[in-house]
């Protein structure tokens, strides 16, 4: 805290002494009222120039006198100012939507060179209505799906939510929605994603370079900020699906303090199963909700509140006989604060849960299976902008994670015993400090620290084992007491320098600590998957991520390529026991197996990001193993996640006015998998042998998806409907979802391999309106 303090009060004097005029304020959609995040802040005719950040605030240094200042952002109209300098000036600004813009699909968000300046590095950045085209499958736009479309990132799987980020695994994405953790981001098992577009404004994804202030996870973060909502006049907006609805309210509080919006979604499949002349199914559940509110509270010029929240659940039943239900719950309240025209705060207090609940009727008895895991998490964040070439930004953050592992409760009469496992509790605090800065015009850096102290958190009975796994030590602890210190020191450093005004290399180190860890025996993250933390017996998992790359515009940056590569290892990585006992047991940590874990590749990106006809295309040749002293004969394998070739190309043709077609296809090398080796048979069961962790492959991915968009628009863009409708695996491609094994009806001395493929074609429809 005394170098915290020593940093907070030297940035501050340093904002007192400055002898540069500051003009600084707050760039927004003047139709709206909603912060506009990453508008290009500048001096006419020079390369003094900044972005807004993440709550729309900027800070340009200027000499005193008269300067021509020009804001922009991409769809917007330029807007240039001259203003008189003699001393600082704070300088709101509403720019107006470029109408002539709509007529083409853009996929930039901000400046048309910013990939080449910037050392930021393996990050994308986007909104909504940049991905709306992209065909989806049931035709809801999804920021999920869309991520798995980069370079660098695989699908978990056919219809899954889940994705991996450079040979990392699916746990070890950070997901924040206006700075709230979500732990399970997906509904109805992966087929759609808990992010609501309506709801959404603005999505920033790093999966290497990834800045200071982020922690927590080894491999990507995926940064979601909610709309403000219309801070000018009531709106509203939504859309009917063939099997899910939405619709999203917003509008301004009295006398101009701010604006509202929440916004909600529900499908209705389980309406179908009430069709039905079957009493079991129409008497069973298939459904998910969610719900997005925000209240953005202007006190003054200087002070904002920004209050945020989402819930969300499924429920899956079938009969009276299975009931599953699971869901997400955050909380966000924020104060924005500007200190001084150079200096911003950002003071947040967030919770965040994620829990599951099984009901089973049966033979048995009735019992239940409940899991819970949730935070509480303060933060304090600085942003001291000393000149138009140097940016600091300061912080820390106490995160409270507490996790209740699936416990069995037994109902009386049940033939199974109630198992209750103990909560573990864990205190992470941490505090970072990261520099953006511009020695010269070609050369850009970002270097930074991040310190964290994971804290092992009483009560409970904590075991020592040893490599067979039985119990060597047992001691019982009360209170909350600190049981385990894990420190951690992250440096990261990104650099880009700039070869001509088309082309620049860029580099980057990252180093990562993860305290929360998921179980999961799968590509595909289910609810019922298992958390733990770091604790006497599981260390925290460790990342150093090395790249490297090159960047190139063409034709006055309408084109985009990039090319990089990069070589990832990982310490502390977790895989079970062979026929390790996972559920409602009482000494989890004795199944679990601890190594090391190594990922490389190299990524292309081409990008087409303005005209009738635009898109991108990605291709990534990778590799990612991991080694277990106690799998494989401590040999290196193939991660489940482990793909050689994937490629994915997105297209989007303005075709007419009102006409916007969009496809996108996709080609991945198929999951590395364990099949059997050989079979015995015992007591007349036959049982199979399995050698090689993951040693065989699933058949090829191959997938294409088309989509076609008629839109109208009223005067203004204020009202307008659209119609979308699209093919999900147009020439019905039936990939494996899963690949089993049987023994052959005609010749049981004969093993057979059988494919389940989970979709073939699928045709939707979606209608979308505002007013």
């Amino acid at each position: 805290m005394k170098i915290y303090l020593c940093i907070l009060l030297t940035a501050m004097s340093l904002s007192a002494i400055a002898q540069r005029m500051t003009l600084s304020g707050t760039v927004r959609d003047a139709t709206t009222g909603e912060t506009l995040i990453g508008a290009v802040v500048s001096q006419q005719g020079t390369s003094n120039g900044v972005p807004t950040n993440s709550y729309g605030f900027y800070s340009l240094s200027v000499n005193q006198g008269k300067n021509t200042i020009v804001f922009s952002y991409v769809g917007y109209k330029t807007l240039v100012k001259e203003i008189d300098f003699n001393g600082s000036v704070k300088h709101d600004v509403a720019l107006e939507v470029d109408q002539s813009s709509l007529e083409e699909v853009v996929v930039s968000a901000s400046a048309r060179n910013k990939n080449i300046t910037t050392p930021q590095m393996g990050s994308f950045k986007f909104s909504i209505e940049e991905i709306k085209n992209v065909p989806v499958l049931f035709g809801e736009k999804d920021l999920l799906k869309t991520i798995q479309l980069l370079p660098g990132v695989q699908s978990g799987g056919e219809g899954s939510a889940n994705f991996f980020v450079r040979g990392g695994g699916g746990d070890q994405n950070l997901i924040l929605l206006d700075e709230a953790i979500v732990y399970n981001a997906s509904h109805l098992l992966g087929f759609f994603s808990t992010f609501n577009s309506d709801a959404v404004k603005d999505v920033q994804f790093y999966k290497g370079g990834i800045p200071s202030q982020y922690g927590g996870r080894i491999s990507s973060v995926m940064d979601i900020t909610m709309v403000d909502g219309n801070q000018k006049k009531l709106s509203a907006e939504g859309g009917l699906g063939l099997i899910a609805s939405r619709l999203k309210l917003s509008g301004p509080l009295p006398n101009d303090r701010g604006s509202f919006m929440i916004s909600g979604r529900r499908t209705y499949a389980d309406l179908f199963l009430k069709l039905s002349d079957d009493p079991d199914i129409n008497q069973s559940n298939l459904f998910f909700y969610d719900l997005n509110a925000k209240l953005n509270v202007k006190i003054n010029d200087r002070n904002r509140l920004l209050f945020s929240g989402y819930f969300g659940k499924d429920d899956l039943g079938f009969a009276d006989r299975f009931g599953f239900n699971w869901g997400n719950s955050t909380a966000t309240v924020r104060w924005n604060h500007i200190l001084s025209d150079r200096l911003f705060s950002n003071t947040s207090f967030i919770y965040s849960t994620f829990n599951y609940n099984v009901g089973i009727t049966g033979n048995n008895g009735d019992f239940d299976i409940a899991s819970k895991i949730g935070n509480w998490n303060v933060k304090q964040d600085f942003s001291f902008y000393p000149s138009n070439r140097s940016t600091w930004r300061f912080g820390f953050n106490a995160l409270r994670q507490t996790v209740s592992p699936a416990s069995l409760d037994a109902q009386e009469g049940a033939n199974v015993n109630s198992i209750e496992i103990e909560k573990r509790n864990g205190l992470d605090i941490s505090a970072y400090i990261s520099h953006d800065w511009k020695p010269w015009d070609k050369l850009s850096i970002i270097y930074g620290l991040r310190f964290v102290d994971f804290m092992v958190l009483g009560p409970g009975t904590f075991y020592s084992f040893d490599n067979a796994g039985e119990v060597l030590n047992e001691r019982a602890y009360t209170g909350n007491s600190v049981l385990k210190h894990y420190f951690n020191l992250e440096p990261r450093i990104s650099a880009s320098y700039l070869l001509n005004s088309k082309s620049s290399i860029k580099g980057s180190y990252n180093r990562l600590a993860q305290n929360l860890h998921q179980l999961t025996n799968s590509t595909s993250a289910l609810p019922t998957d298992q958390y733990v933390l770091s604790s006497l017996n599981i260390k925290p998992q460790l990342a150093d991520q090395f790249s490297i790359g090159y960047f190139r515009n063409f034709n006055d940056n309408n084109y985009e390529f990039s090319v990089e590569s990069y070589y990832k290892k990982m310490a502390n990585q977790i895989d079970f026991k062979t026929g390790a006992d996972l559920q409602a047991n009482t000494r989890l940590e004795a199944e679990l197996l601890y190594g090391r874990g190594r990922s490389y590749g190299l990524e292309f990106f081409l990008r087409k990001s303005s005209g009738k006809l635009n898109g991108w295309v990605s291709y990534t040749l990778s590799k990612s193993e991991r080694q277990f002293d106690g799998i494989n004969n401590g040999t290196w394998f193939n991660a489940r996640q482990d793909r050689t070739h994937d490629l994915s190309i997105v297209a989007m043709y303005r075709l007419a006015d009102s006409w916007t077609l969009g496809t996108n296809f996709i080609f991945n090398t198929g999951n590395a998998v364990t099949y059997p080796a050989g079979k015995y048979t015992i007591s007349n069961t036959t049982l199979f042998y399995y050698n090689e962790r993951n040693a065989n492959r699933f058949p090829n991915y191959h997938r294409l998806d088309i989509s076609a968009t008629y839109e109208r628009l009223g005067n203004n863009n204020r009202y307008g409907s659209s119609w979308t409708f699209g093919l999900y695996n147009a020439y019905n491609r039936r990939n494996a979802y899963l690949i089993d094994f049987r023994e052959s009806e005609l010749n049981p001395a004969i093993t057979e391999a059988y494919k389940i493929a989970l979709f073939g074609i699928i045709p939707s429809i979606t209608w979308n309106f505002k007013f």
